[in-house]
């Protein structure tokens, strides 16, 4: 008993001598409000606590300096140097900090996102990475904002390398990118096959580092009248990173798990013991049993030093390496799976002030990636493959360099009246360059070689603004009066690739170019041997384009909060094309708080899309698989007498019509908002299916075109709801959500044509399948101290996909589970294992000979990796 009590006696006594120092406090929101479970982090310790229901806290220390950390969900984050004050008080400011740029939705610079009229997420992606082993940030939006979808492809051409995304289920290109508020620039590739937003453009979020990345606000309404054309859907803006004096970065590396569940045929390629090489000529086998795939390193840093007077200059670096992946697939598909990149990224965020009211800005950055995809296999007997170098079939590779760059500069300044004006410039470009590998031309013969530049495209747009602002702060409750002009300037143009890659040749090897040359006859079949790279054709002279056009738009709007409750919203633009013309759209929100917990909001608008240049000036001749069949087809662009020969007429703008209604709840620890929406849209622009157009004697089966095709209705709902609670040193955190989405082909805009030619089955169900039905995410969180856990469920609704033989292929609702465990080693290190799809889940399994990619999953939402194992070591200096 007295060794007992002796050593109850020394633990009291010891630890009496370590918390020699004391902290307490209140932590109260600007209107004195108690915060609930904020959280107080002492950086040097590594000691932290969170505050009870009075927004109370203690916080014992073994040292008499300390520098504490207050931080709560919405509300910015301050750091405070304490030196052995017995009570500290501190008042966190709702919303994050915004410097200069506005929450998007909004050109008030006294809104945040908790009080906007319309659903906005706000996103800080340090933390997102933290608790995801996604690279990419499609990837991370993927699990983080309720009606955002991106979707890996296989087999889809350029689509395998950049991936098509979404909001609200509508296509890629009817969501506008922003980066610090100013107007991002698209990809030159259009979805051209079996994709997810096929027939779109669309913004190429991965090529932006999410090292470089500070928040991310999704603006989940239309948007059209605030930022011009692609803003249907909604608007995502990234904001940079201004941090200084701080070196942050991460080493992540991670692998799939290549077995798929389900019983496979034994002779199905790669699958374990069966595992095939198409690198190594198509059909060759291995003896040992592939362990991982995907292989993926990623190593990024950031940095920011201050310039002049409060000024800074935030820099940020990036690498990625990530192999292929292999999954089963039919005999003509050895090469299913996703694409290899090797990639590089670069990023600049600065300001740097001129005197007190005026600084001058510059960011943007560079995006070189190296990416590697394998098309359909080319199996004997075929006059495609040239025996004599590949005597067991081949599997071409499809590879491109890819490059991405942005620079965006400006002045902003405030004049003696309080009107804030903003100058700017941004410019931008996208390079998207083919080289096909692994592949060969068949009319050269033995001469022909193996790997080819094939050409490829590029679109530029360079963007001039100037926008003006004031906030009356004694007119009503506020009013902030906004207005501004834009003139926007694009080029879009497809270049050549070499003659082998595109290029028909005679029995002599020559070019063919005149109707007498014979071409080569293929032994084994006795067919004609066609020309071109094989898995790619290259780009000729005939299809290269250089267009451009020009935009300029002029908008207002208006924010008034009529009360302390009431407010009101409308904005309005115009703009005139110089390709299609004028139009005019307009937008009312409103937002009333029925008390301090529960607020009403909606908003209706109108919306537009500009058919871009990449779908008025396409045009390619390529192979087509049918039933695994190749055909070769022809798309032809919008202003050709092929296209004008079918009835198609010149392309015009999409018009919509955007409503929503929702609530926004916050009662103590629990907050959520609920947003309906219900989204029109005409004339929307598709792809069409493929025409018989052997009668144009162009050596083509097919033709295809660019359409104002389809009318389309979209009614869902989003749902986010948190829970927070802070118990002593732990806290435990429970987030959910969820989208509901349904669209609905309300017309076909055919004319004369065949329906289920113009706009079949199969093309209605890659529209309708852009979003699952219904997606939810389930965040369970839990913090103590240096230790932070994750688990998260993902349910990826129903979707239905029609195949080659016009049969249904469908994919049932699937839960994929990640989980994450972090540690902080110290101040300076933190540690992460986890794994994405921890339970190695795969879509339903169909048969590999009808889907779209020749797999045995068509790519759906969930995707076809299976599961995925990281570990990352992240430093803070």
């Amino acid at each position: 008993m007295k060794k007992y009590l002796f050593y109850l006696i020394a633990f009291c006594f010891s630890t009496t001598l370590q918390a020699q120092y004391g902290v307490t406090g209140i932590v109260t929101d600007q209107n004195k409000e108690p915060l609930i479970g904020a959280t107080v982090f002492d950086l040097v310790s590594g000691k932290g606590t969170v505050t009870d229901i009075e927004g109370k806290y203690t916080l014992e220390l073994n040292l008499p300096k300390a520098t504490l950390r207050f931080s709560y969900t919405g509300f910015q984050t301050i750091e405070i140097a304490w030196s052995n004050e017995p009570e500290l008080n501190v008042t966190l400011e709702e919303g994050l900090e915004l410097g200069e740029i506005n929450v998007v939705g909004t050109r008030s610079s006294k809104r945040t996102a908790t009080d906007t009229p319309v659903a906005i997420d706000v996103i800080d992606l340090s933390e997102l990475a933290n608790q995801n082993g996604n690279i990419e940030i499609n990837r991370l939006l993927q699990y983080a904002a309720p009606s955002f979808n991106a979707t890996k492809q296989s087999g889809s051409d350029g689509a395998d390398h950049i991936d098509p995304a979404s909001l609200r289920g509508l296509g890629p290109d009817q969501t506008l990118v922003l980066i610090n508020g100013k107007r991002r620039h698209q990809s030159s590739l259009v979805n051209i096959f079996g994709t997810r937003g096929r027939g779109n453009t669309g913004s190429d979020l991965n090529a932006i580092p999410a090292a470089a990345i500070k928040r991310i606000e999704i603006l989940r309404d239309g948007a059209s009248a605030q930022y011009g054309s692609d803003a249907i859907a909604g608007v995502i803006n990234i904001v940079l990173q201004d941090d200084v004096e701080k070196l942050t970065g991460s080493i992540s590396v991670g692998a799939y798990n290549p077995i798929a569940e389900g019983d496979f045929p034994s002779d199905a390629p790669n699958i374990k013991g069966n595992f095939i090489d198409p690198d190594k000529d198509g059909v060759t086998k291995r003896s040992d049993d592939p362990v991982l795939d995907g292989q993926t390193v990623k190593i990024n840093a950031n940095y920011g030093l201050e310039v002049g007077n409060g000024g800074f200059a935030n820099f940020t670096t990036e690498y990625i390496s990530r192999q292929k992946t292999l999954r089963p697939g039919a005999a003509f598909r050895r090469g299913m799976g996703e694409a290899a990149i090797d990639g590089f990224n670069f990023f600049v965020n600065s300001a740097v002030p001129i005197n007190k009211k005026t600084e001058f800005y510059l960011f943007g950055g560079s995006n070189y990636r190296d990416t590697d995809a394998y098309a359909f296999t080319r199996n004997l007997p075929t006059e495609r493959a040239v025996v004599s170098i590949y005597p067991n079939g081949f599997t071409p590779r499809i590879t491109s360099i890819i490059r991405d760059n942005s620079v965006s500069a400006g002045i902003r300044t405030t004049t003696e009246k309080e009107w804030n004006i903003d100058i700017n410039n941004t410019f931008g470009v996208n390079n998207f360059h083919y080289y096909i590998k692994g592949t060969n031309n068949a009319s050269l013969g033995i001469a022909s070689p193996t790997d080819m530049d094939a050409g490829g495209h590029s679109l530029s747009q360079n963007t001039t603004s100037i926008d003006f602002s004031k906030y009356y702060s004694e007119a009503a409750q506020g009013i902030n009066l906004a207005f501004g002009v834009e003139q926007r300037v694009e080029q879009f143009q497809i270049f050549a690739g070499e003659p082998a890659s595109y290029g028909t040749f005679d029995v002599d090897g020559l070019l063919i170019e005149r109707a007498d040359q014979v071409i080569p006859t293929d032994p084994i079949t006795g067919e004609q041997r066609p020309g071109g790279s094989q898995g790619f054709p290259g780009y000729s002279p005939a299809n290269e384009v250089d267009r451009s056009r020009s935009n300029f738009a002029l908008y207002a709007d208006a924010e008034f909060d009529l009360t302390t409750s009431f407010l009101v919203s409308a904005a309005a633009r115009f703009e005139r094309y110089s390709d299609f013309g004028n139009t005019l759209n307009g937008k009312l929100s409103s937002r009333l708080k029925l008390s301090d917990h529960f607020s009403l909001r909606g908003s209706i608008s109108s919306g537009f899309r500009a058919p871009s240049l990449a779908q008025i000036y396409y045009n390619l001749r390529f192979t087509a698989f049918v039933d695994g069949k190749p055909s070769e087809t022809l798309l032809s662009a919008n202003n050709s007498p092929v296209t004008r020969g079918f009835g198609i007429q010149p392309l015009k703008q999409e018009e919509a019509l955007n409503t929503s209604l929702g609530f926004a709840l916050k009662a103590g620890d629990f907050t959520a908002t609920v947003d309906g929406y219900y989204i029109t849209v005409q004339d929307r622009i598709a792809l069409t299916g493929y025409f018989d157009a052997a009668f144009l004697n162009a050596g083509v089966n097919g033709a295809a075109f660019f359409a104002n095709g389809i009318d389309t209705k979209t009614l869902g709902l989003d749902i986010v709801a948190t829970w927070r609670k802070g118990y002593y040193d732990n806290i435990f955190e429970v987030s959910v959500a969820g989208n509901l989405n349904e669209l609905e082909i309300t017309n076909i805009n055919n004319r004369n044509l065949d329906l289920n030619t113009f706009f079949g089955a199969r093309e209605q169900s890659f529209l309708i399948a852009s979003a699952p039905s219904s997606k939810f995410v389930l965040n369970l969180g839990y913090e103590r101290k240096a230790l932070d856990i994750n688990l998260i469920f993902t349910r990826f609704g129903a979707i239905e996909l029609v195949n080659f033989g016009d049969e249904i292929d469908e994919y049932d609702a699937k839960i994929v589970t990640d989980f994450t465990i972090g540690y902080d080693l110290s101040k300076q290190f933190n540690f992460t294992l986890g794994a994405n799809n921890l339970l190695n889940r795969y879509p339903t399994q169909q048969d590999p000979n009808n889907t779209d990619g020749g797999g045995y999953w068509d790519a759906v939402q969930m995707g076809f990796g299976g599961a995925y194992y990281f570990a990352r070591l992240g430093f803070n200096f």
